[in-house]
């Protein structure tokens, strides 16, 4: 088994930053962290001079990246997908579709199937996350309009017997059956997360009794504070607040979220409840221009500039064209948010929701060896997963 050893790092653990020391990988496990060097003849060096090693990054809401979509319909998409954000220090990521065809929602499914056992170079992936179609029309966003509804036992309930793939799946709560549905998903594994939504305070305590258990993209998307008769009503950012067992996620690029805001998340849901998303679509890793959210061929036209993805008309946001690498560039650059506290909600807290941090999330003697070394600008140098080097930042030279 090969043993690979990376030196004079400041080491991000969930307690601390170890200063000068030293991470030792055997095969795909961490088999070592500690201070100082560490006396392995056997294992490959390298020494990052200096730089943060830090569990990889972990991402549960993405939906494309470097020109391609996973609603594309190809297991070539899903793989040039997981290299790109592995370039960007993912290790672990989410598939994340759009509403669609029940037809086309499947074959994205099969796709994932295909492309799981032949990702050997890009982030790992987690699952499918299903992102609608049972959405509040008023709050869909980019989401296509044709096939929100409400939902449907028997399409849901053949949807997860189809495939076994799906680990989450967001909805709009209040709509009819929506309670149904998330018990459902309890029952079956599922998480279910609340999205694209006009749901007020009551709807999203029911929501939380009946299996709901994240908000995604907290702000983006959801009610708040609205008035109805003259009468105020919180809405599901305010509720997320005060529930204290609901998980929020952010998309931390800083065009979805000011710094202000990422501060506010941060203060009242505190690190171990919130995780960073890229919510990236497939311009991500690409240079500003026209793209396409969703399928290529049959997917929204939208602009991508000033950093983020735009509709056509520019009166909206149409996704992120984030990859983790920036979120947490964003992070320390628009807020006083300790480095610890913003790994954190890169790693361990998404880690945590979405399962598996038994074996991810920190560097600890046992886990998956899933690690990113990034420098004090947050360029990613190196990434490694499971062991396996998938991306190694080429020396600078000087001329």
């Amino acid at each position: 088994m090969q043993r690979l050893k990376l030196t004079n790092g400041q080491v991000v653990t969930a307690q601390r930053i170890i200063p000068n020391g030293t991470v030792l990988v055997t095969g795909g496990q961490i088999t070592e962290v500690c201070e100082g060097p560490l006396d392995v003849p056997d294992a490959v060096e390298i020494d990052v001079a200096g730089a943060y090693i830090a569990p990889g990054f972990i991402d549960i809401h993405v939906h494309g990246g470097g020109g391609h979509d996973f609603m594309d319909g190809t297991e070539t998409a899903f793989l040039r997908i997981a290299e790109l954000h592995a370039r960007h220090g993912t290790t672990a990521l989410v598939p994340t579709t759009l509403t669609s065809t029940q037809d086309q929602l499947l074959h994205t499914l099969d796709c994932y199937e295909r492309a799981h056992s032949q990702n050997t170079q890009g982030a790992e992936f987690l699952g499918m996350h299903l992102e609608g179609p049972y959405f509040a029309l008023n709050q869909r966003g980019a989401q296509d309009p044709r096939y929100i509804r409400d939902p449907d036992p028997a399409e849901y309930r053949a949807v997860l017997g189809y495939s076994n793939a799906v680990t989450r799946w967001s909805a709009a709560p209040e709509r009819k059956g929506a309670l149904a549905f998330g018990r459902y998903l309890l029952d079956n594994g599922v998480i279910a997360a609340i999205a694209h939504t006009d749901a007020v305070y009551d709807e999203v305590v029911a929501a939380v009794a009946n299996g709901y258990s994240l908000a995604t993209h907290l702000y983006s998307a959801m009610s708040t504070v609205t008035r109805r008769h003259g009468f105020r009503f919180a809405g599901v950012v305010e509720s997320a607040y005060l529930i204290d067992e609901l998980d929020v996620e952010l998309i931390a690029d800083g065009a979805h979220l000011p710094g202000p805001l990422l501060k506010l998340a941060y203060k009242i849901k505190g690190p171990d409840r919130t995780a960073l998303i890229t919510d990236a679509m497939r311009a991500a890793g690409m240079p500003p221009g026209p793209s396409i959210l969703g399928n290529r061929d049959n997917g929204l036209p939208v602009i991508v500039e000033d950093g983020v993805a735009k509709m056509p008309n520019r009166q909206a946001f149409a996704g992120s064209v984030a990859t983790a690498d920036r979120l947490l560039q964003t992070i320390r650059t628009q807020t006083d948010i300790p480095l610890l506290d913003a790994v954190q909600m890169l790693t361990s807290t998404p880690a945590r929701i979405m399962g598996v941090d038994h074996r991810k999330g920190t560097l600890t003697a046992g886990k998956d060896a899933d690690l990113v070394v990034f420098d004090d600008d947050c360029r990613v140098a190196l990434t490694v997963v499971g062991g396996r080097i998938v991306y190694q930042r080429e020396p600078e030279t000087v001329l």
